[in-house]
Order: C-alpha cells, then sequence, then structure tokens
C-alpha cells in the first residue's frame, strides 16, 4: 500500500505507542490523538475530532472505555471519521467480547463494521505488558500481588504482537473485513506469570489470591473506582472458571510466526529495567 497518514489513538499506551512506532519505520505520518497534540484532540470535545481527522487516511481506534455512554460516543466519532474521508479503521476491541455482555464494546465493533470503509477488528487476551507498564507493575515491584484468578488460565499475549498485526491490517492486504482472536502461544495462570518474573527477578513475589467480590471490595476500600474494581473481578471470574483457557491463532494467520512466549517477554522486560 502507498505511504499513508494514520491518526493513533492511545498512542501513548501499551499497544499505540508501538503501532505508532512501526507505521514511523514504514514511511508512515504517524498523528497521536492527544490533548496535548497538534492538532488537538480530545474525547470529551467533539469539536476537536474534525481538525485532528484533517487529511488522515486511517485510524487505529482504541474505545476510551468499557462502558456504554464511552461506546456511543466512538460511535459518532466514527462517523465524524468517515464524514472527513478516512478510509481504513483498525479497532483494538478484546477477546472472547461476544459472549462476555459485562464488557460490552460490541456497540463499538458494530459502528466500525458498519461505517462503510475498510476494516479490521483485533481481539486480544491480557496484555503481557500489563505486568510492567500498567495495572501489576506497582505490585510487582513491592513483592505481593493480589489477584482474584484461582488458578485459572490465561493466555497472556505480548502488546508487541498485538502492534505489529495492527500495522499488517494498515498496510496489507488481505485483512479488510477480519475479526481477529490474539492469544499468546501458551495458557499460564496468573500465579505461574507472577513465578516466571519472580524467578527472572531473583527474588520471591507473593501472590494473594481472593474471591472475586472480595477483591473488588478490597481494591475499592484502596481507593479505585468502585466499577472498575467490579469490571476487573468479572474478568477474573471467567478466567477462574476456565473461560478464558483455549489458545487463538490471529498472529498466526496474520504475521506467519507463532507469538511470543511470556518467558521471553520476562527476559527483555528485566534486560530493560523492568522492576528495579
Amino acid at each position: 500500500m502507498s505511504k499513508q497518514t494514520i491518526l493513533v489513538q492511545a498512542g501513548t499506551g501499551k499497544t499505540g505507542k508501538r503501532v505508532a512506532r512501526l507505521l514511523r519505520e514504514q514511511g508512515h505520518t504517524v498523528r497521536i490523538a492527544s490533548r496535548s497534540g497538534e492538532p488537538r484532540f480530545d474525547w470529551a470535545e467533539e469539536s476537536t475530532w474534525g481538525p485532528a481527522l484533517a487529511g488522515v487516511d486511517a485510524v487505529y481506534v482504541v474505545p476510551l472505555d468499557a462502558t456504554g455512554d464511552e461506546h456511543e460516543q466512538l460511535t459518532r466519532f466514527v462517523a465524524t471519521a468517515t464524514a472527513a474521508g478516512v478510509r481504513r479503521l483498525v479497532m483494538l476491541s478484546a477477546r472472547d467480547i461476544d459472549t462476555f455482555a459485562a464488557v460490552n464494546s460490541l456497540v463499538a465493533e458494530r459502528a466500525v463494521r458498519e461505517s462503510g470503509v475498510a476494516w479490521t477488528i483485533l481481539r486480544p487476551g491480557w496484555f503481557n505488558q500489563n505486568f510492567d507498564e500498567d495495572y501489576f507493575d506497582a505490585a510487582v515491584r513491592a513483592g505481593e500481588v493480589l489477584l482474584a484468578t484461582g488458578d485459572g488460565l490465561e493466555p497472556f499475549i505480548d502488546a508487541e504482537d498485538i502492534a505489529e498485526v495492527a500495522v499488517a491490517a494498515f498496510t496489507q492486504d488481505g485483512h479488510d473485513g477480519q475479526i481477529y482472536d490474539l492469544s499468546g502461544a501458551e495458557l499460564l495462570s496468573f500465579p505461574q506469570a507472577v513465578g516466571i518474573i519472580a524467578a527472572e527477578l531473583g527474588r520471591e513475589i507473593r501472590v494473594v489470591d481472593l474471591e472475586p467480590a472480595a477483591y473488588a471490595g478490597q481494591m475499592a476500600g484502596q481507593g479505585m473506582p468502585l466499577e472498575f474494581a467490579e469490571l476487573i473481578a468479572r474478568l477474573y471470574q471467567r478466567i477462574r472458571e476456565g473461560k478464558e483457557a483455549h489458545l487463538s491463532d490471529g498472529v498466526q494467520r496474520v504475521l506467519g510466526r507463532e507469538p511470543r512466549t511470556f518467558a521471553a517477554y520476562v527476559k527483555n522486560a528485566v534486560a530493560a529495567g523492568a522492576w528495579n
């Protein structure tokens, strides 16, 4: 495909920053959607959407949140984008979203599918990078990780793999109208994943496992917004019940190789100074 101008939402996030880097390496023009960008983009101010989309060929779409209001907002954004001349949308969604109504991204997915332009939807599982760039980082550093997943298994996926799939959808033929379920190479429990990190670091990291309802209450008591704590607890309940214990072949189909392993991610993260 010819060189494009691509707007990347969540361009400093776990997948967005990698998508932006890979696109730039291929010579595409990348515009980061942010309140400090030029032109400025703010989800809360729809007047900023048009200027940010001016001259843009494609958008990496990352929904703002997992609640209905934000997804209705994304529906309006998609309409604005197509009206502005955007010809391709690649959306970051979530694995098994169509069987888990509590995280109802289906409204946003439908807006993308019905946009009238080329589209690809990515449905990944839990990111490896949640352990060092986001959710679990402080807990791993402190040496105690609070969970509610029991021995349930999850096919953790590397954000680098997600980004490579997204870039392929932007730059290669054959991905229009596709929904790719993305997983890592193996099934691991959360305690096993923490154990791999602990072994690589050479120190003990304690895992404390609660029932999901108790987890939500404790996290809310520590200052986490209750709605978010309850959402995470519901996700943990699915894992605890074995509902996420299956692999997907999206990475293999798009990239023609196996996904990165969790152990390889940990080695690279430690080498880069994670959890120091």
